[in-house]
């Protein structure tokens, strides 16, 4: 390889991702020192590790709250993973914490996109059906599966962009915390509250 990896390249790496000082050094170099080629190597891993770790039980967890300044908003996310070892981390509340107040700012309806139901998917599409009327019969179905994906992505938590970190997705987020930690973790379930609603 031509170009040494500094230390200071590999810091900079793990302040932005929390991933370990080795898996920043191996995707750097794997990059050949780009930074943003390192970053995709390192998000590519964590949904590979991920993957791996879907099958495992959930042991233990955090209930972590966030309440905005003014006391209008608020929401509170139970955050799981496989031992105490890591609900117990500080790094791990955090996040907890942090995705409380990711809901608390976008609102989102539900965990997952397997979680949408049958009624508010039949409900958008009544919605979106009226907009593709007049559209070539052979694009209809592709433009309405666009509007109803662009439409819940903003409803479902995992496809929302993190609000502290745009670059990144809530399961994004998560599958980085599970690179990081080394177990599987996941969003349980979460409820958000504001005053007259």
């Amino acid at each position: 390889m031509a170009n040494e990896i500094s230390m200071d390249q590999i810091k900079a790496l793990r302040d932005k991702t929390g991933i370990s000082v080795m898996q920043c050094k191996k995707a750097l170099e794997d990059a050949q020192g780009d930074e943003e080629k390192a970053l995709i190597l390192l998000r590519k891993k964590g949904a590979e590790i991920a993957a791996k770790k879907s099958d495992r039980e959930f042991g233990a967890g955090v209930v972590q709250a966030y309440i905005h300044s003014n006391g209008t908003v608020g929401a509170m996310v139970e955050l799981v993973s496989e031992t105490d070892f890591v609900s117990n981390n500080v790094e791990f509340k955090t996040l907890a914490y942090d995705i409380a107040m990711h809901i608390s700012a976008t609102n989102p309806e539900f965990v997952k996109k397997e979680e949408i139901t049958e009624e508010a998917k039949k409900k958008a599409t009544e919605v979106f059906a009226a907009e593709v009327e007049g559209k070539p019969e052979n694009l209809k179905a592709q433009i309405l599966e666009g509007k109803l994906d662009a439409y819940f992505k903003d409803k479902v938590l995992l496809e929302q962009e993190f609000i502290k970190n745009p670059e990144l997705t809530i399961a994004q987020l998560i599958s980085n915390a599970t690179q990081k930690f080394g177990e599987r973790i996941e969003v349980a379930k979460f409820v958000r509250m504001s005053i007259g609603k």
